[in-house]
């Protein structure tokens, strides 16, 4: 059960790899405060900035496996993750709009794709490494679900700011630093996947399930 695990976090890693190679390679180019991380899939070496985003997809997708696999994440928590994983697919695979030539239905896929990933990270970790479970809880576990609290905290700021900007006649994009604060989430949220990936790929993961099933199947007069 560990291996997927093990394996997903090497993609999440090399994945990370990528994009940020991309983002240093690109100071001079793209303005990372100002342009989002997307930018890179408008230019020559867009499809080294889906491979990247694809690494980090796959990898995720089989750290949820292996979380599911040793019923650490529920059938809520896993479709989460999943749905993390398939909105970076999207995201990837669609380019975002071209401005300098207009919106484009591929702009619009991709920004629904970017936001449902950004939305269900915060929630798969959450409900997946919730310490109030039955069980031995492990730091990794913790960690995870702490990176979520400040995954959800983080987009509810970021709306907040964005209603408030409405109010003064700015658009989303004009209210905060875009590019930096899209980089900040992603940094936070990818955290919080490494953090699933550990705690599945733990030495003591098989041990601290049969706990765990032995705690929720003792019989309750006995509990």
């Amino acid at each position: 059960m560990r291996r997927p695990a093990r394996w997903g976090l090497g993609a999440v890693g090399a994945g990370v790899v990528v994009v940020l190679g991309l983002d240093l390679a690109a100071l001079g180019e793209i303005d990372p405060l100002r342009r989002t991380i997307s930018e890179h899939g408008l230019t020559e070496l867009g499809w080294l900035f889906g491979l990247g985003v694809t690494l980090l997809a796959v990898g995720s997708a089989a750290i949820g496996v292996s979380l599911a696999r040793a019923r650490l994440a529920g059938a809520v928590g896993t479709l989460a993750l999943l749905a993390w994983s398939a909105g970076l697919l999207v995201a990837a695979y669609f380019p975002k709009h071209d401005w300098s030539v207009g919106p484009s239905l591929s702009g619009s896929i991709h920004r629904a794709g970017s936001l449902v990933a950004f939305l269900c990270l915060p929630l798969a970790a959450l409900i997946i490494a919730r310490p109030w479970r039955r069980g031995v809880r492990r730091p990794a576990s913790l960690v995870a679900f702490g990176l979520g609290v400040c995954s959800l905290l983080y987009v509810a700021g970021l709306g907040v700011l964005v209603l408030l900007g409405a109010q003064d006649g700015l658009r989303w994009w004009q209210v905060v630093p875009l590019g930096l604060v899209e980089r900040g989430l992603a940094a936070v949220e990818v955290a919080a996947v490494a953090a699933l990936g550990f705690w599945a790929a733990g030495k003591k993961l098989s041990a601290e399930h049969a706990v765990a099933g032995a705690v929720e199947s003792r019989p309750k007069n006995l509990a």
